[in-house]
């Protein structure tokens, strides 16, 4: 990986911190390192943070604390009256960063628009695999490219996009950080050089913050953007201290060594809630822990088996252990703020004997599987590791030896992937935009399977319903389709839904202006710290 040639060393941390008098600096303990700093093809909470809310902006964005659509780089839009035709009039004299390795000739035009979607479909293009092993989960997960008819510069501060057939969630989805705008003045100078991966450790945005230097595992560094487009932010330094252990963020953030920090573990908030100089900000989150079968795999490819191994887990058990009064039972895949969610859906059953039964009827009386538990606390999972033996426990009851394994945060995403994985998955979402198909077609659409589809699940009543909901701008008709989806998913069991949790945000109390999202990201844009 190419880093900065100044890189902050860990133990100089707290004397940075203590030593800024003449800037404004918030210290942010971040919980896990991001892979890159190109948002297209990333996937992970910390790895947006990292990249797409400091560095990058969208044509569109969500109201602060909403998932209310409003103007970014596009100042405003217009959609045809037949759902087919956007039109985007970009906002002038937008500036990219200045870095020492890149010094950009213009303001941002429309073909860098459509530069940043087209490098995600076209596979001719060197930017659709320029680093190994990569692929453009969302855009791809999503079915942008089947969507997607021509997207056009019109001229300079217009942009063109027409789709196939009417998309409802479009114009939400391309306030997702997959639909960050990069330069191509800057790609065409990598690429001229030949260093293309660069791209993603040498980032160019038009952000509020821009890079300064990275060390890997340990902190990051930003410098307010002098020239963004909605004026410097109050913050002149903003710093990632990667903190992976939940307990430890906490310990930092009390001891004084960060000012704010994600997903304190539920057994800290008790102290953090009581510590006179935090607030601690909560919500309910927008969000789902599960864990999927691999359904191609057997026997979790027969839906029996999958519906006994789900009633062998004790989840209110594991809820009130794991959870401590932040997490309910999550019945559907979305959870019960977002609308159409089916109330009607029967809670999963506890019954070990029923789930022995039906077990040794399908004829799985030895069987001995993976497990994996995901290595870093989630909104949606607190603790991987302690949810994973439980299950382990629960299932050693009735007969199922369950063999825990897990790995680094990026590359236990990557394995997840693999067609040829064994065992159950654990792992979670966050919804991106308030839209029910961020949930259904994003996790569970047969064009995600090796995507962000771990279930490796097509099921063509499913994808009929998810698919058709996306045609019609009807809520009503969506909220029948996706009801019907939630009945199909729910008979034929292609993930454990284990919980919804609240969220937590705890932070000192010169922290200013700090929004929670329910989106499940962290932006520092606006963010002041009282002097």
């Amino acid at each position: 990986m190419k880093l900065m040639t100044t890189l902050l060393a860990a133990s100089a941390l707290v004397a940075l911190t203590a030593g800024a008098a003449q800037a404004k600096q918030l210290v942010y303990c971040s919980e896990a390192s991001p892979a890159h700093f190109d948002p297209g093809p990333l996937t992970g909470g910390n790895d947006f943070d990292a990249s797409s809310h400091t560095i990058y902006n969208r044509l569109v964005d969500f109201k602060p604390g909403t998932t209310e659509v409003i103007p970014s780089l596009a100042e405003s839009w217009e959609i045809s009256e037949d759902g087919l035709e956007y039109t985007f009039k970009l906002r002038p004299g937008v500036k990219f960063h200045t870095q020492p390795y890149f010094t950009p000739t213009r303001d941002l035009t429309a073909e860098d628009v459509v530069f940043s979607f087209e490098r995600q479909m076209d596979e001719e293009s060197p930017w659709f695999n320029y680093l190994e092993g990569m692929t453009w989960d969302y855009f791809q997960g999503m079915d942008m490219p089947k969507y997607i008819a021509s997207m056009e510069a019109v001229d300079d501060l217009t942009f063109k996009l027409t789709l196939t057939e009417p998309n409802a969630p479009m114009l939400a989805n391309l306030a997702m950080d997959f639909a960050a705008i990069v330069s191509k003045e800057y790609a065409d100078q990598l690429e001229a050089s030949g260093d293309l991966a660069a791209f993603s450790t040498q980032p160019v945005g038009t952000g509020p913050f821009q890079l300064v230097d990275y060390q890997l595992d340990t902190v990051i560094r930003y410098q307010a953007f002098a020239d963004y487009w909605e004026g410097k932010q109050p913050i002149d330094d903003l710093i990632f201290a990667i903190t992976t252990d939940a307990s430890v963020r906490a310990q930092r953030l009390i001891a004084g060594e960060c000012d704010i920090m994600p997903y304190p573990a539920p057994a800290d908030l008790e102290a953090l809630q009581a510590d006179e100089d935090l607030t601690v900000v909560e919500g309910e989150g927008l969000n789902i822990g599960y864990i999927s079968y691999n359904t191609t795999e057997a026997p979790f490819d027969n839906p029996e088996v999958r519906k006994a191994l789900t009633m062998a887990i004790d989840k209110s058990a594991i809820i009130e252990a794991v959870y401590q009064g932040a997490g309910q039972d999550a019945k559907n895949l979305i959870p019960p703020t977002m609308w159409s969610y089916d109330d009607a859906t029967e809670a999963d059953v506890y019954d070990p004997e029923e789930a022995k039964r039906i077990l040794e009827e399908a004829g799985v009386t030895d069987l001995t599987t993976d497990l994996w538990a995901i290595p870093v606390s989630r909104p949606y999972n607190p603790n991987g590791q302690r949810v994973a033996e439980l299950i382990q426990a629960d299932w050693a009851a009735v007969g199922v030896t369950a063999n825990i394994v897990t790995y680094e945060w990026t590359e236990y995403r990557e394995r997840g992937k693999q067609a040829d994985r064994k065992g159950p998955f654990m792992i979670g979402w966050t919804g991106d935009n308030g839209d029910p198909d961020n949930f259904f077609a994003t996790l569970f659409s047969c064009s995600a399977i090796g995507v962000s589809n771990y279930s490796s699940w097509c099921n063509d009543d499913f994808e009929a319903a998810i698919q058709a909901a996306k045609t019609t701008s009807d809520q009503e008709e969506r909220i029948e389709l996706y009801t019907t989806a939630q009945e199909i998913f729910k008979a034929e069991e292609p993930a454990i839904t284990l919980a919804h949790s609240k969220v937590f945000m705890p932070m000192k109390k010169t922290v200013l202006n700090y929004t929670l999202s329910p989106l499940g990201t962290h932006s520092f844009r606006y963010v002041d710290v009282q002097e």
